[in-house]
């Protein structure tokens, strides 16, 4: 029995240096750190670029249709989860209609003739209020809307054209998120009521009412991402 003792302890005053050695010679690694998490605070100016798609709310035919391309300028202030914002946006236009037919003239016979009407600009002065989950915004809005069209008369080689500004009122929806720190995507309907004018001083259009679906990239000035532990 002292023997079996006397080997153990042998063992063990003989194990232990070893592993002291061998945990001195490791390295010291210090626990990782927890990734920081990205908070986006919307509060501030932006600017960006928009574009779409507009048709006529008509269950008549011609209706106007057509695209258009522009740039945009807002501010948001956030309070909580909730968005506040004010929106203005102007873009060049193609959205139109056009009819064509024969006019008979007495003496005369039939002469070419055709109408068509045109809007060549047109924008928006909106309010905005919104839900923000971090990056991702969904909102409503409304307010000024206005287009600047032109309708043209054609009767054999001889035309005419008259424009006007066209105002009213739209309301729509949409959501926007940031893709990076300052960049941000949205996806936005409107609809758009115009009131009616009275082209060549006797036809009166009455009220001109617009779909539009677009969509528009901007950058966000100031800091609006937070780093948080």
């Amino acid at each position: 029995m002292k023997k079996v003792l006397l080997a153990s302890a042998a063992l063990f005053a003989l194990a232990a240096p070893a592993s002291a050695a061998d945990l001195a010679a490791r390295p010291y690694t210090k626990a990782p750190m927890a990734p920081m998490a990205s908070v986006y605070n919307w509060t501030g100016f932006y600017l960006g670029l928009v574009g779409g798609g507009a048709w006529e709310d008509t269950s008549g035919s011609p209706k106007m249709q057509g695209g258009f391309v522009g740039g945009t300028a807002g501010y948001n202030w956030q309070t909580g989860n909730v968005v506040f914002g004010l929106e203005t946006d102007a873009a060049w236009a193609d959205v139109s209609a056009s009819a064509a037919g024969v006019v008979f003239v007495p003496g005369v016979g039939g002469i070419p003739a055709s109408v068509s009407s045109k809007t060549d600009a047109m924008g928006t002065v909106r309010g905005r209020i919104g839900w923000a989950v971090n990056n991702v915004l969904l909102y409503g809005t409304g307010g000024y809307a206005w287009i600047d069209n032109k309708i043209t008369a054609t009767l054999g080689g001889a035309s005419v054209s008259d424009s006007k500004f066209h105002s009213g009122w739209t309301v729509g929806a949409g959501v926007e998120a940031y893709i990076a720190p300052q960049w941000s995507v949205k996806g936005e309907y409107l609809y758009r009521s115009l009131g009616g004018e009275t082209y060549f001083g006797a036809v009166n259009t009455g009220t001109l009412n617009l779909h539009t679906v677009q969509l528009g990239v901007n950058y966000h000035f100031g800091a609006p991402v937070v780093a948080k532990y």
